[in-house]
């Protein structure tokens, strides 16, 4: 609203032959302002400032309690349940009047306990993804990142997938870069690793194969609540470090420089210091767990061992994470196993192997065995020999000087 002060000048201002623009210019007034002042008229100088608009202190109890309940937090419901019950206001003044209790059930959800793991305990996994220009081509790379809970060292390879698979072959280089076994893995509820989280009954049951592998290595799988991924934060924090800081705004030739990329990149990680403990993670790995850790297994269980169901493409080969092996021809269009292992790739058509290949990572690669496309082509017809026109014809130049010599006798 404005003074009566400033209405009584716009109204001298413009008996002086100042126009709305000019005037609204000079008072630091909106133009629309000035006009609806000048068509008030003598009204214009009689103004009467709304009482606040806002509920009674049994109509804001009566808000709450309704936000609280059946309207399940949304301000809106409540404005019309209010309405059912005689109570007008807008829906500002009820969002005004739940805002404190609003306030009271974001904290209790937000807020975090910081809480120091002891040396050894926990190991938290987590996967991220990026897109990375390699060999001229953009492709997704799937980043499985694993963090000690107490040092906070850090681990991190690179996937064109994020199976089963993936996450267990992980998770065991991540044990083997450490040196070590914690007592305890904590991961996300992702299907290749968590069946069914139960909030309610506090439950979780995993999937089997996780368990497997969990009760090969001797620990313990754990899982986060839903919806409460900050509760593995430090490889949450992981892995946007990966993304932000090792990949960005990098390009390389092969996923192989990848790899070695990502080597290098942590060691220099853990030489840094960390923005929570104030330490470099290797020097607090060194002093405090890495005595905690257990011993690596002497001979650890295989990683990778999956069966996966392919069709042979026209070309004779079938596709497993853009890599793309072959088979002989004469299975084109035939359905085959690919038994996808650490380090070899083998191909079954019922109980028959009838390809192994050496597993390869780069992207969008032909892993070919040339004896495989041998007799798909046909051969090429031998070359003619080098003869004029003339003698296309069945007869050679000689002949026919012959024949006309004895027609000229």
């Amino acid at each position: 609203m404005v003074e009566h002060e400033v209405v009584r000048r716009v109204r001298v201002l413009r008996e002086s032959g100042w126009g709305a623009k000019r005037i609204a210019r000079e008072l630091g007034l909106a133009r629309n302002t000035v006009r609806r002042y000048l068509r008030l008229g003598d009204a214009a100088e009689v103004q009467v400032r709304p009482a606040a608009r806002r509920l009674d202190t049994k109509a804001v109890d009566r808000a709450v309690a309704l936000w609280n309940g059946p309207a399940e937090g949304n301000a809106i419901v409540v404005q019309q349940m209010l309405a059912t019950e005689g109570i007008e206001a807008s829906a500002r003044t009820v969002q005004r009047a739940v805002e404190a209790r609003r306030r009271e059930v974001i904290a209790s959800v937000v807020a975090t306990v910081r809480f120091d793991t002891a040396p050894g305990r926990q190991m938290q996994i987590d996967f991220g993804e990026k897109k990375v220009l390699i060999a001229g081509q953009l492709v997704r790379v799937y980043l499985l990142v694993a963090v000690l809970s107490h040092s906070r060292r850090l681990f991190v390879k690179a996937f064109l997938n994020q199976r089963g698979d993936d996450w267990r072959e992980g998770i065991a280089e991540a044990f083997m870069h450490f040196g070590g076994v914690p007592l305890e893995v904590l991961g996300d509820n992702a299907k290749a690793l968590v069946v069914e989280n139960n909030r309610q009954a506090g439950t979780v049951r995993f999937h089997p194969a996780y368990v497997d592998f969990c009760r090969h290595w001797d620990v313990q799988p754990k899982a986060c609540g839903p919806y409460r991924a900050r509760t593995k934060g430090k490889t949450e924090s992981g892995v946007k470090f990966v993304k932000r800081n090792a990949l960005a705004g990098r390009s390389f030739e092969a996923f192989a420089s990848l790899e070695t990329h990502l080597s290098e990149w942590m060691r220099a990680a853990d030489e840094r210091v960390h923005g929570t403990t104030h330490e470099r993670p290797r020097e607090r790995f060194e002093r405090d767990e890495k005595k905690a850790l257990r011993a690596v297994p002497a001979r650890p269980p295989p990683r990778r061992q999956q069966l996966l169901r392919r069709r042979v493409a026209n070309d004779a080969l079938v596709d497993v994470d853009t890599v793309r092996y072959s088979v002989p021809h004469a299975l084109i269009r035939e359905h085959v196993d690919v038994l996808l292992g650490d380090e070899q790739v083998s191909i079954f058509q019922g109980a028959t192997l009838v390809a192994t290949h050496r597993r390869s990572n780069e992207p969008y690669a032909r892993v070919v065995d040339p004896a495989h496309w041998k007799g798909l082509w046909r051969p090429t017809p031998a070359a003619a020999p080098a003869t004029s026109p003339l003698q296309a014809l069945g007869r050679s130049l000689s002949e026919y000087a012959d024949v006309v010599e004895r027609g000229a006798a």
